[in-house]
């Protein structure tokens, strides 16, 4: 029987997996992310994406997206267009798609209308399937008297048992009616490569579910099995809500004389406190991650240090690496609790990555260069804008920041724009400013290019002592005030370093404008 040779595949390929250490899978791989585009992908979303773009990278085979928009009254504008690019933004893109198309498209279940029409009209004639004509009103009361009396509501079949001439009549007189699918006891048992020896008897807890509904589309348990055969999908990874339901699909396999795919059932992706994430928490969805400047390898490697599957756990890993260490072995059914607290040491650890890499350093500068000119505007001063003062900036301060973002708050104002001095601020300091200008222009002129935070640290020590008996913390805070107008923040020399030269002469020779005070 068919589903014995599942259960022997199944079987085959999880043996493979566990005997040897997920260094071979047997045959062409193809894994799907079918996403519902009723909403915009989220961290739940990105994670079930990542682990079968991981699977089919690891094994040599293709990541394949498939919309599932057949739900249209749930559809949300841009959500499908956003989605694909969200995946691409987190560098898990799609090898076929339906902006990227491929060999066995559509991707738009949508445009797959005629396909799923012909696989009902299949299983109708192969009495495995039938015209069902109970008004929503029915249903309705069904459900209510179910609930009252305690029970899990369930249809109960009725329209199973019609003759093929009561059928025939309702259809002549164009009544309403949608297609259901005959649920048969004795479903056999499968082996999920996550979960195990999986038997769901769906048929004592569940009535005939709908695969063809009134408007003409498919539900998900008919088009999800028929997408999957048609696109040739050989492992499907997915969310273990649907581990009970992989008995229902099994038995449709079987009546349509299909072979199955391997399944595998990922555990919950659960806040830290054991949660479910909501969609009604904005803070989910990567578009908001992507506005607050959240690196996608940041994203990608919290996800995945927070759950399974991986021969080592860690910080800072990048795709490639996350792809070298997959073991679908290890991938437990406990709930994986995502801690989003630790996602800016997270972000920190692959900012400095993105820093030290010429080329991503170079798309961080372009970056920050319109986030300056978008905050500061015509504050600024164009010489911030040049490439070589932003990449000082970034290697000076990377490790010191967990984003971007950081870098245009009130901190770091003074990176980009010269603070706004009065007489009287400076004078309420020291009535040296002057002198101590001097001082700080003939240093910085005797070190040129030559700045580094150890060396100055040193040198603003000597210079204190020559400053006629003015004391240390006078000079440290009329040297802060001339370089930031702030009274905190980092180390005067790390501010130094920072500027460079040519800005601390600018700022300083300002200060010798300034009168003496008596």
């Amino acid at each position: 029987m068919l589903t014995q040779r599942c259960f022997r595949c199944v079987t085959a390929v999880r043996n493979t997996l566990v005997t040897r250490g997920c260094s071979t899978v047997q045959g062409d791989v193809r894994v799907r992310f079918a996403p519902s585009p009723t909403g915009f992908l989220h961290l739940g979303g990105l994670r079930t994406a990542l682990y079968n773009y991981i699977f089919a990278k690891k094994y040599g085979g293709s990541f394949v997206l498939r919309l599932e928009d057949t739900d249209r009254s749930r559809l949300v504008p841009g959500a499908a267009e956003s989605i694909e690019d969200m995946l691409e933004w987190a560098g898990v893109p799609p090898d076929e798609s339906p902006r990227r198309g491929g060999p066995v498209g559509p991707y738009l279940q949508s445009q797959r209308l005629e396909l799923y029409r012909q696989t009902a009209d299949q299983l109708i004639e192969s009495k495995h399937a039938y015209y069902c004509f109970c008004s929503s009103q029915r249903l309705d009361l069904l459900n209510k008297e179910a609930l009252r009396s305690g029970q899990t509501p369930r249809y109960d079949n009725r329209c199973r048992h019609l003759r093929a001439e009561q059928v025939q009549e309702k259809l002549d007189q164009g009544a309403p009616h949608v297609i259901r699918f005959r649920l048969e006891e004795g479903v056999e048992p499968f082996q999920d490569l996550i979960c195990g020896r999986s038997h769901h008897e769906v048929a004592q807890v569940e009535g005939d579910p709908v695969v063809m509904k009134a408007d003409g589309f498919p539900t998900y348990h008919l088009a999800n099995i028929v997408d999957d055969h048609y696109m040739r999908i050989s492992h499907v990874l997915r969310g273990s809500e649907w581990l009970i339901s992989t008995s229902k699909h099994l038995l449709m396999y079987r009546a349509l004389d299909w072979q199955p795919p391997t399944f595998g059932h990922l555990p919950l992706l659960l806040n830290k406190n054991g949660s479910k994430l909501s969609k009604r928490q904005g803070d989910i969805f990567l578009q908001s991650f992507q506005r607050d400047g959240v690196l996608p390898e940041a994203l990608l490697d919290i996800t995945t240090s927070c759950g399974s599957g991986f021969n080592t756990i860690g910080i800072g890993r990048r795709i490639d690496e996350l792809i070298a260490e997959f073991n679908p072995s290890k991938i437990t059914t406990h709930s994986a609790l995502l801690d989003l607290e630790k996602l800016p040491e997270f972000n920190r650890i692959h900012l400095q990555h993105h820093i030290e890499d010429e080329e991503q350093c170079a798309t961080l500068i372009k970056g920050l260069q319109a986030q300056i000119q978008q905050v500061c505007g015509e504050e600024m001063q164009e010489e911030v804008l040049q490439e070589d003062y932003i990449r000082r900036v970034l290697h000076l301060r990377k490790g010191h920041i967990s984003s971007l973002k950081e870098l245009v708050g009130p901190a770091y104002s003074y990176l980009w724009v010269r603070p706004s001095l009065s007489s009287q601020q400076v004078a309420a300091i020291t009535a040296e400013t002057q002198h101590i200008a001097a001082l700080v222009l003939k240093l910085i002129a005797e070190r040129g290019e030559e700045l580094t935070v150890d060396r100055l640290s040193k040198d603003l020590k000597t210079l204190v002592k020559q400053t006629k008996g003015v004391k240390h913390g006078e000079v440290m805070k009329l040297l802060r005030l001339a370089l930031s107008g702030l009274q905190q923040g980092p180390s005067v020399a790390e501010m130094m370093v920072c500027l460079g030269p040519e800005e601390i002469s600018h700022r300083f020779q300002k200060l010798l404008q300034f009168p003496e005070t008596s």
